[in-house]
C-alpha cells in the first residue's frame, strides 16, 4: 500500500464523561469514513496506556487530494465541530512518506 500523506493527532481531553462522549463521536465517524472515503487508506484511532483522558489517531491517505477530500466531508466537518466540546488540545504532526510499507 502505497501512501503520500499521513498525520499523527493527539487530543488532549477534558476528563472521563468528556472522553467517553468523544470516543462516541468518534466511533460515528469512523464508520462514515469507511463507508465513504477510498482514499483514507487507514484511520487509526487509539488509546493511551496510563493516559485516560489522551487519544491518538494516525491517519494515511492515498495523496494529499485525498486528504483534502477527507476534510470537506460532511461526518468530518461534524467531528471537527463537535470535538471542541471534549477536547483541551490538540496536536497535529503531518508525515511525508520517505520509504518503507510492506
Amino acid at each position: 500500500m502505497a501512501a503520500g500523506f499521513g498525520l499523527v493527532v493527539r487530543f488532549a481531553l477534558r476528563g472521563a464523561e468528556a472522553a467517553d462522549a468523544f470516543d462516541a463521536l468518534v466511533s460515528r465517524t469512523v464508520e462514515e469514513i469507511r463507508r465513504h472515503e477510498p482514499g483514507t487508506l487507514v484511520y487509526a484511532t487509539h488509546r493511551v496506556p496510563d493516559e485516560p483522558d489522551a487519544r491518538v489517531f494516525y491517519e494515511l491517505y492515498a495523496d494529499r487530494a485525498a486528504f483534502d477530500a477527507h476534510e470537506r466531508q460532511p461526518h468530518v466537518r461534524h467531528f471537527l465541530a463537535e470535538r471542541e466540546k471534549y477536547v483541551l488540545r490538540t496536536d497535529v504532526t503531518f508525515l511525508e512518506r520517505v520509504d518503507g510499507g510492506v
